[in-house]
């Protein structure tokens, strides 16, 4: 059951209610700052500082203060304004440069605004007709972030850059048909088009994919058997006023338009110690680069957390399609384009699940067998941003292991395949996935902020590489090998790049606590290092996601540094990013630290990924690494047969 407004604001980092989203509008239209042409691109919790969450007495009064972010729909002009729900007051109200400092993220109302902008412009319409479509509103428009490329006359305008799909019918699947060879640039406070670019028609892919609607001609398969996931004693979890307990782990549940899922003061049962780990943990941004240079796709890259806000495109989860098993569904309370409480049904999931072995021994000395079971807690959330879908799952194990997965599905982005050349070179920009459908090729890549606290505030960044040993003094048959650790002392030293090949990982350590042998209690970051950034670095994505041309950086902990391409990321020119950050090189050794881990995906799309992708999957774990005087499972119990023949006997 939910709690009631009282209980959910016994802590600073309580997610804001309904009540407390309204109350926020309502002292904005009271002080004369919200309008009828307010639009709330943004409406957050303003978090206190880490410290002050750490001295809190608990029980103590908490006071709550809101950030919105208001765009003015007549003018063009956005304010960032700070509210006291506490007080009842404004306590900041500052008009935001659009030109130096970007645009707020796009609105829900104006992917329907775009649409009726183009579909009543002429101009638009005239090179639709060029295409033998004569219906405007059968062409259906994607309204994509513009970028920042430093074309005449764009200088702070709302602006996004809109590509087109035609759809034959009410249930037609249109991202099967790409009207190709124009865009539109589209001014979203004048309401026009500011310009157009037509490179002449493209034959326009007519065969339905609609996947979603049934076909005759490929029947569902009957094969399958039903899974029953039961728990008959239900979960071994508990919830109270969103913090979490399961087994030996402590946290609490975040959730904010933005980053969407968020998790706090992540911390593990050690005997009589709740033991810290990660204060705070997200995915901070993604970025989607595509790499078509043509003249109507160069710019085609988007931040869906700066640019689209990640949590407000969660999706209701339900039972038996998203999660199986027993579900413990919290909402998530966000805010509508004017500022009135918007409530997301089971936004986000939570349950535990089997993971195969976590331990097992068959001893030819004593001849015992003694096997394990390893389960996992899973918190988890799904988004839609325009045609991709994407999952996020955090996974914590019973051995302290922690895991990040991000799953991608949905449908690729569609062009109209040129052909191949005359000479059987496939066209070196995107892979053909359907007759006339091509897919151009694009990465995925994310942004996870991990503000480590590993056993406290001290800690420090160890780059460990495997190390061969030549044959010689020392290693004479020539078998050893070694590693080689180097300290990451300040922010110069710590943007750093995965290597498959040296198996590098990066362990953080606390520089005062010490384990049973006197080594640092630790925990090492386990990275895919799958390719970081492709585009050029002089590139404009490689300077506003200056973020994913490293797999690592390391930044001393400083509250206002909360997303790595900056508070304002649409249409900001890369002057506020990480890069820029760590230019003050501030020393890491024994600090307070932020983790920040780029991980992602390249997609080269297959006829495999159409109509619609399968998931592909991306992410990260966190191992304990001497945190623990031993395994912390050891004491996990033995599993009870329900079939003869176990390896361990049914107690009674």
């Amino acid at each position: 059951m939910a709690k009631n407004t009282e209980d959910r604001m016994r802590h600073p980092l309580s997610r804001l209610t309904e009540d407390e989203v309204a109350r926020n509008r309502a002292l904005l239209v009271e002080a004369g700052i919200a309008t009828s042409v307010t639009r709330f691109a943004l409406v957050s919790l303003l978090e206190p500082a880490k410290a002050g969450v750490l001295s809190w007495p608990e029980g103590e009064p908490v006071g709550r203060r809101v950030r919105s972010l208001l765009l003015d729909r007549g003018t063009g002009e956005v304010r960032e304004v700070v509210v006291s729900l506490t007080d009842g007051t404004v306590v900041a109200d500052r008009v935001v440069d659009v030109v130096a400092e970007g645009q707020p993220p796009i609105l829900h109302e104006e992917f329907d605004l775009v649409e009726e902008i183009l579909w009543k412009d002429e101009t638009w319409n005239a090179a639709m007709r060029r295409r033998g479509i004569d219906e405007p509103r059968s062409v259906r428009i994607s309204a994509l972030s513009a970028g920042c490329f430093d074309l005449p006359g764009e200088e702070g305008l709302r602006l996004v850059r809109c590509l087109a799909f035609l759809q034959l019918g009410e249930d037609d699947n249109v991202w099967a048909h790409p009207i190709d060879g124009v865009v539109a640039y589209v001014d979203l406070v004048a309401c026009r088009v500011h310009d157009l670019l037509d490179e002449g028609p493209a034959d326009i892919p007519r065969t339905p994919y609609d996947y979603h609607l049934d076909d005759p001609a490929h029947p569902p398969r009957t094969t399958q058997k039903p899974i029953v996931i039961t728990q008959p004693e239900g979960p071994s979890f508990t919830v109270e006023d969103d913090v979490v307990t399961w087994e030996k782990w402590q946290f609490r549940i975040g959730f904010n338009a933005v980053e969407g899922l968020t998790l706090h003061q992540l911390g593990f049962h050690d005997g009589t110690r709740l033991r810290p780990i990660v204060y705070r943990a997200s995915v901070a941004e993604m970025v989607v680069p595509y790499g078509d240079p043509s003249p109507v796709r160069f710019w085609q890259n988007y931040f869906d957390a700066g640019e689209y806000s990640l949590g407000k495109e969660a999706n209701p989860l339900t039972l038996g399609c998203d999660c199986l098993g027993e579900i413990r569904y919290f909402d998530a309370t966000l805010h509508d384009d004017d500022g009135h409480p918007r409530t997301i049904p089971n936004a986000i999931c939570l349950h535990e699940e089997d993971a195969g072995v976590l331990w097992k021994h068959t001893d030819g000395y004593h001849g015992s067998v003694s096997t394990r079971r390893q389960r996992r807690l899973v918190i988890s959330f799904f988004v839609t941003v325009g045609n991709y879908d994407y999952g996020f799952y955090w996974y914590l194990y019973l051995d302290g292991t922690i895991e990040l997965e991000c799953k991608a599905t949905g449908i690729v982005f569609t062009s109209a395949y040129p052909g191949d050349g005359p000479d059987g070179t496939e066209y070196p920009w995107a892979s053909e996935i359907a007759p006339g459908v091509g897919a151009p090729f694009h990465q995925h890549l994310f942004s996870a902020r991990l503000d480590m606290m590993v056993d406290g505030l001290a800690n420090a960044v160890d780059e460990i590489d495997v190390q061969r040993v030549p044959m010689g003094d020392g290693n004479p048959h020539g078998n050893g090998f070694t590693r080689k650790i180097t300290r990451l002392a300040k922010e110069s030293e710590a943007a750093r790049l995965a290597a498959g090949n040296l198996g590098r990982t990066w362990r953080i350590s606390s520089t005062e606590s010490r384990n049973a042998l006197g080594k640092p209690v630790a925990y090492t970051l386990h990275p895919e290092g799958l390719p970081p950034l492709l585009a050029d670095d002089a590139s404009s994505i490689a300077r506003r996601a200056a973020f994913t041309r490293k797999h690592l950086w390391v930044t001393a902990y400083d509250e206002n540094e909360r997303f790595p391409s900056g508070e304002y990321v649409n249409r900001n020119d890369g002057t506020t990013g990480i890069d820029t950050w760590v230019r003050a090189d501030r020393p890491l050794d024994g600090a307070d630290l932020v983790v920040w881990h780029t991980f992602g995906l390249t997609h080269y799309p297959r006829t495999e990924d159409w109509p619609i992708m399968p998931v592909d999957h991306t992410g990260f774990v966190l191992k304990p690494t001497g945190f623990f005087d031993r395994n912390p499972a050891l004491d996990t119990p033995a599993p009870q047969p329900h079939e003869t023949g176990c390896c361990h006997p049914a107690q009674h």
